[in-house]
């Protein structure tokens, strides 16, 4: 496991968190949620209509409220306990270009666009989860449920919609029913929620109305706070990871005041750098990681699970988007960050690509072997068997080797394994192309559907209403 702060430094930066709530306040630009909140023992600033102050007593009590352990599941029904010690899963990130292979150039992001990109990570085994994204022919308010119902039917995987507007999160809640089929969400949680702070201490009228919303099941919902340091943040990290500490803070004891009891993701990785010589917000630099590393260390501090989101800066698939997602998953995988946004993405989460996903599921799998590490008991040390074999110089038609193996060794046929005369042999082909093969191996198979046309019909009814009742 990698560590960054010391348990004092943990300690110094929540007490410092805490002041900044009960000292310097949150804003909350909802009235029925203001008074939620002030009848559960915020304080209110006489001067801010807008304004309270959480005093320490009352971010203890609610803290305490919030379940340091939930279930969830992907379409197939597998279930999946998460806790702080859950090992990470990874998920896609939502964007608003899209790439194909070893192009420069992006095009916008509709359904086309977004089902052929589900369709590939549907068949990627290291990936877990789908998140949604925007679709260049809906409104804005539109493309949270239009798109989570194009992942519903085109993958099996966790879903995560991106929620825009409160009317989407009431979409999405009717569509989850008709997904189930009646069975209960809070036995079948096959999605999950989550909005980000506006700014470092303000939440939004949308994002409170979809925690409002969606309250009531236990649905998972991740708090995000993505502070730019030097932009939105002090521009030492300790004074970002301590801003973003109180904001998310504030959403568990604001989603613990709606609905006591309900899961909450610790997530301050989507804190971002501000270059100050390009102007540009940076997500691959080294600082991101040891932001996103630091705000598990501060999830685990509470004993929540947490998110972050392995980037680059990278704007096509070259080795900077390469030594830049290595460099992120493989810190969060030591950090063991429970949900690891940003398969399948390079700019700064502005561009999704499948070929992208096909080398960061790659990478993923190599972070997952480098971080199971060295197994030492009598079996594995193997010393009756270097016994037996001692001089004879060969272990590979031993049943040992046949059992462990697999196991020990990861296989993989993206990489290449061989050497030069059989690489060119089979086409001389860098692993940039073997990931182009990839994609265009899964496209050219009948899609999988996991919804049925009577399924697809009612969501397609569900959609049209909630595209009138926005649009009124």
């Amino acid at each position: 496991m990698i560590r960054v702060f010391k348990e004092t430094d943990k300690q110094e930066i929540n007490e410092a968190s805490k002041r900044i709530l009960a000292e310097v306040g949150i804003k909350l630009y909802s009235k029925r949620i203001y008074g939620m909140m002030v009848d559960a023992g915020a304080i209110p600033d006489r001067q801010d209509e807008h304004k309270v102050f959480l005093p320490e007593k009352m971010i203890e009590k609610y803290l305490a409220l919030c379940p340091r352990e939930f279930t969830i599941m992907d379409r197939k029904g597998n279930k999946k306990i998460i806790n702080m010690h859950t090992p990470p899963s990874y998920f896609t990130s939502l964007a608003i270009h899209y790439l194909r292979g070893q192009s420069k150039n992006v095009t916008e992001i509709g359904e086309n666009e977004l089902i052929e990109f589900t369709r590939v990570v549907d068949h990627l085994e290291n990936v877990y989860g789908i998140v949604g994204t925007g679709l260049k022919e809906y409104p804005p308010k539109c493309v949270d449920f239009t798109g989570f119902k194009l992942m519903a039917q085109y993958s099996s995987k966790h879903l995560r919609p991106v929620i825009f507007s409160a009317q989407g999160a009431e979409a999405i809640m009717e569509m989850a029913d008709v997904i189930l089929e009646g069975k209960p969400l809070k036995e079948n949680m096959f999605f999950s929620v989550g909005f980000s702070i506006a700014n470092p201490l303000t939440w939004s009228e949308t994002s409170l109305d979809v925690f409002y919303n969606t309250r009531g099941y236990g649905i998972p919902v991740m708090i995000n706070s993505g502070p730019m340091v030097g932009g939105t943040s002090p521009v030492t990290l300790a004074g970002c990871v301590a801003l973003a500490n109180a904001g998310i803070i504030s959403g568990i004891v604001i989603n613990q005041v709606i609905e006591p009891g309900r899961p909450c993701i610790y997530n301050a990785g989507f804190a971002h750098v501000f270059d100050m010589r390009t102007m540009q917000v940076l997500s691959g630099a080294p600082e991101n990681a040891l932001l996103q590393v630091a705000g598990a260390e501060m999830a685990k501090f509470h004993n929540l699970p947490c998110a972050s989101r392995a980037l680059s800066d990278a704007l096509m698939m070259d080795s900077q988007a390469s030594y830049e997602k290595m460099m992120t998953l493989l810190s969060h995988t030591m950090a063991n960050i429970n949900f690891v946004w940003g398969v399948g993405n390079i700019e700064t989460s502005m561009t999704l690509s499948p070929e992208v996903a096909v080398l960061d599921n790659e990478m993923i799998g190599n972070c997952q072997r480098f971080c199971k590490g060295i197994i030492v008991d009598k079996e594995h040390i193997a010393l009756d068997l270097i016994r037996e074999v001692s001089f004879k110089n060969s272990y590979l038609e031993t049943d040992h080797t046949l059992r462990f193996f697999k196991e020990e060794i990861r296989h993989s046929y993206l990489p290449n394994r061989t050497n030069r005369v059989a690489w060119q042999k089979s086409g001389s082909k860098s692993i940039e192309e073997k990931a182009c093969d990839v994609v265009k191996n899964i496209l050219n198979k009948k899609a999988d559907i996991y919804l049925t046309g009577s399924q697809i019909n009612r969501l397609e009814k569900i959609q049209e209403k909630y595209m009138r009742m926005i649009h009124k």
